[in-house]
């Protein structure tokens, strides 16, 4: 740790004794809303504690460091915000996503990144989120789901193989690097334990590699955001100017925000004395004109059985009609993607868009993916609950609660007007079908 801090003030110099007052003082903490089920005044409205605004976002907010037992919260179970520290946020803000783009997040576990991508397209374009560790794939596809995105692709394969196959296939590119985690040293004591000069030369090595395979899946003319949440200048500016020097058809350029302080003039550096833990981010820009290019075609299913029972529960086809069956499980595929499921293995595809339903013998079963990213008012039955009563504490804990006596099959259960799953009603009793891995502990 003392070489760490003896790095930090030749790094820092006059500001040292600043980044030491900060840094001691204990990590910060935040949330980033999800502005595809919520906005921030009706969060902070069914919140009990108050809400500060970031300078990362416009959708993200400091919270009390007091508080305790977010995670569980009914409203973090049906998606309305994403708990993240706030500088965390900086990275997608530099993106500059635009409704309609494709976008690819590489290195995307646990999902924050990827989830405020998936809001800022607000289920158009195409959101392609990737990790290498089957496991964290395994959480990203977790919090992609609670979130609503119905437009995205999660993969879990090593990005050289995933961009050789995509090449030239997205508007922007997401690199958030796995690095040797300085900014986060002040929460996570694990990253302290496994920091050394040695590994910092690797991470940077690492980085540069994980760039140069990124370049290509970016189109001409394109986007691409690399981000660290460490502090060294051999993962950062280093590993930016090699880039550079190795693309010539690539520039960094200004990203517009003022957040932080510059680095390289156009990238920018976050430290604790600016609000956060601590980021990187640069912007750089591949030559040429921008062009639409879409994967190839893929032929869809189309059953009646199917799609009478999607409109059994949900209205209007709210994902579209572009149906496939893989094994038992009944898709709606994003309209921007088209890989044909013979090449969804060499990619490491774990889901794209959404799952309708499953087939269960001769019968088809709704699908939680499908309940999460529907509105209440595209359900064909729900029921809304405040985020405070006992029925929504007992739902999520996997209990049959009470349902209104007229309403029957399959239903949608919401909190405070946004989806948290669902259950089938009769009888005046919903029986409950919120998946047990989700479910809380009394």
């Amino acid at each position: 740790m003392n070489e760490f801090l003896l790095r930090m003030k030749s790094l820092l110099g006059e500001e040292y004794g600043q980044f030491l007052k900060y840094y001691e003082a204990g990590n910060v903490r935040g949330l980033r809303v999800n502005t595809l089920k919520c906005t921030a005044e009706k969060l902070e409205k069914s919140l009990d504690f108050p809400l500060e605004p970031t300078p990362f976002c416009p959708d993200g907010f400091y919270i009390p460091n007091e508080v305790e037992g977010l995670g569980n919260h009914p409203l973090h179970h049906c998606g309305a915000f994403y708990i993240q520290e706030p500088s965390a946020s900086s990275a997608v803000e530099m993106l500059g996503v635009q409704k309609g783009d494709r976008v690819l997040d590489l290195c995307a576990a646990p999902g924050g990144k990827s989830t405020q991508i998936g809001a800022k397209l607000g289920g158009t374009g195409l959101l392609w989120s990737n990790e290498i560790v089957k496991s964290r794939a395994n959480i990203l596809l977790s919090n992609i789901e609670r979130m609503g995105i119905s437009n995205a692709v999660v993969s879990n394969t090593h990005p050289e193989t995933l961009c050789a196959v995509l090449s030239e296939q997205f508007d922007k590119v997401l690199v958030d690097a796995p690095c040797s985690g300085e900014g986060m040293f002040r929460k996570n004591s694990e990253a302290q334990n496994e920091w050394s000069e040695a590994h910092v030369k690797s991470c940077a090595a690492r980085q540069l590699n994980i760039l140069n395979s990124a370049k290509h899946a970016l189109k001409s003319g394109g986007v691409m955001v690399y981000s660290t949440c460490t502090f060294s200048k051999e993962e950062n500016e280093d590993v930016i100017t090699r880039f550079l020097e190795e693309n010539p058809d690539f520039s960094l350029e200004d990203s517009g925000v003022c957040f932080g302080r510059p680095a390289l003039v156009h990238a920018r550096r976050i430290f604790p004395m600016d609000g956060g833990e601590g980021h990187f981010a640069a912007r750089l820009r591949k030559q040429g004109e921008l062009y639409n290019n879409s994967f190839s075609e893929n032929k869809n299913a189309s059953d009646d059985k199917i799609l009478s029972f999607y409109d059994s529960i949900l209205r209007d086809r709210p994902f579209g009609e572009r149906v496939n069956i893989i094994r038992d499980k009944i898709i709606i595929l994003p309209e921007n993607f088209s890989v044909p499921v013979q090449n969804w293995k060499s990619l490491g595809i774990i889901r794209a868009g959404v799952i309708l339903g499953e087939i269960v013998k001769n019968r088809i079963e709704p699908h939680h993916s499908a309940f999460m990213a529907a509105k209440p008012g595209q359900c064909v039955n729900f029921i809304d609950l405040d985020a405070s009563s006992q029925d929504i504490k007992a739902f999520l804990h996997g209990e049959e609660i009470s349902a209104p006596e007229e309403i029957r099959g399959y239903t949608a259960v919401c909190v405070n007007g946004m989806t948290t799953g669902f259950g089938k009603a009769s009888g005046g009793r919903l029986k409950n079908k919120y998946p047990k891995g989700l479910r809380t502990l009394k």
